[in-house]
């Protein structure tokens, strides 16, 4: 069991650092365990009067201990328990970057007597260790895969205990109600009346403090994954411009050919702090072409996996009948917004459209002159509920927020058998249960199979 390896002493070792041909000028190899700084004694050659010890860097090479053969020159770090990120003995090679050598410096690891680490193993040894709450060794993961600046300061807000912080103290507001509960109901004749009133006031607020930061999970949720937006249109109107415009690079092919994108082009970019895939889809459009055929079913395919479709239009040909069955294809519950293309040539009042069938123009822009852009940007995120992020200090992930979800609604149901005037000890079934999944969003009260599950999202070395 994974969650026992710590306690039975397994040292365990992996590439701490992405490894890519060229790429990267030094790579990491971390080990950590009982056997950790016997394996570094082993496999590293220190010349000269170097001192081993703790948190000192030694320089040397890494040799095989076989036939004394030098496979790198590196740099070792020893971390002696508990000062470590595991609390256990830490030894980190820092080879050069590469594949081939820091490759060679694990296998002659994994020989020297360490494991190869699961993914997320040592984050999960420091917080078996006591080293992180689970709010803080997820928030590691979250730095981690952060896609924008704003992502990456709430992940660091949940490693600098922001999060953990605020969960304990509900947690604990929690359990001094049910102790006072508890109490009554074992000891009532002993004890001074209980005042219920403030005791549901108390959960009242709990709850109203739970149900806000459900909220704002959704917010927190959007920095963390983005958004993906399909971008929709019939032929040759303006898609693949205004995804060169928003992406400000030459990311799609553009002619006045109708029928140039024949297949799913998609972007990566930050707008407003807030992560985005850009989906550039073939025109929509009946044709015997079957390359572009197979375009259109993936551009119908994106349209279904979207959050948000942007549609535009020519604002100089006006909104066409073609352009209305486009509209009709968007599923619903998919946020939608219509977007003219060719303001810089169409004369019209802002928002109109001069269709006949009153289809108002939500934005209007020119993909050519970028007139535009970021208004159209704007009420994109609007309508995605991405436009009041700044305000997020901490919000929870998904685990935490369905943990979350669920303390608040034990505590509506507590608060549903005192206004029925029932017992003391109704009001402690659902009040405990509250109690115990907040201490599942920080740890304190967590099964195996949910670590395994945590923890198995994270790479390999962290």
């Amino acid at each position: 069991m994974r969650l026992n390896d710590s306690e039975t002493g397994e040292t365990i070792a992996a590439i701490a650092t992405a490894v890519a041909p060229g790429e990267g000028s030094v790579a990491i190899v971390r080990i950590s365990g009982a056997e950790a700084e016997r394996i570094g004694q082993r496999l590293f050659v220190a010349p000269g009067q170097q001192v081993w010890e703790s948190h000192r860097v030694l320089y040397g090479h890494v040799v095989d201990p076989s036939n004394s053969e030098r496979l790198d020159e590196a740099l070792l770090l020893l971390m002696r328990a508990p000062r470590s990120f595991t609390r256990e003995d830490v030894v980190e090679l820092h080879c050069h970057g590469g594949l081939v050598a820091v490759q060679r410096v694990l296998e002659l690891v994994l020989l020297a007597g360490a494991r190869r680490a699961l993914p997320g193993e040592f984050s999960q040894r420091a917080f078996l260790n006591g080293r992180l709450d689970l709010t803080r060794a997820e928030a590691i993961s979250e730095m981690i895969t952060a896609r924008s600046r704003r992502a990456a300061q709430l992940a660091m807000a949940g490693l600098d205990g922001g999060l953990q912080q605020r969960i304990a103290d509900l947690r604990e507001r929690l359990l001094d109600q049910l102790a006072e509960l508890e109490a009554r109901v074992d000891f009532e004749e002993d004890l001074p009346p209980l005042d219920g009133a403030a005791v549901t006031a108390e959960l009242a607020a709990v709850r109203l403090e739970l149900q806000q930061l459900v909220a704002e999970a959704r917010q927190g949720e959007l920095l963390r994954r983005g958004l993906r937006v399909a971008i929709v249109g019939r032929p040759n109107v303006g898609k693949s411009s205004l995804l060169n415009l928003l992406s400000q690079r030459e990311r799609a092919i553009v002619t006045d050919l109708p029928g140039t994108t024949r297949d799913l082009l998609e972007s990566e970019l930050v707008l407003d702090g807030v992560p985005l895939t850009l989906l550039d889809t073939a025109g929509i459009r009946p044709t015997s072409d079957r390359v572009e055929q197979l375009g259109i079913e993936r551009s119908r395919a994106a349209l279904a996996a979207a959050d948000a479709v942007l549609l535009i239009f020519d604002l100089e040909a006006g909104w066409t009948r073609a352009d209305e069955d486009l509209r009709q294809l968007v599923p619903k519950g998919v946020v939608l917004l219509v977007a003219g293309n060719k303001a810089d040539v169409a004369c019209l009042p802002v928002g109109l459209v001069p269709s006949g069938e009153g289809v108002l123009a939500d934005v209007r822009f020119s993909a050519l002159t970028g007139a535009g852009r970021d208004e159209l940007v704007a009420e994109l995120l609007r309508r995605c509920g991405a436009s009041c992020l700044e305000g997020v200090q901490v919000a929870l992930n998904t685990r935490q927020r369905d943990l979350a979800a669920a303390a608040a609604l034990s505590l509506g149901a507590a608060l549903e058998a005192a206004a029925q005037q029932l017992p003391w000890d109704f009001w402690t079934i659902d009040l405990r249960a509250a109690v115990r999944g907040l201490g599942e969003i920080t740890g304190e009260a967590v099964s195996e199979a949910v670590l395994d599950r945590v923890f198995s999202r994270f790479c390999i070395g962290k």
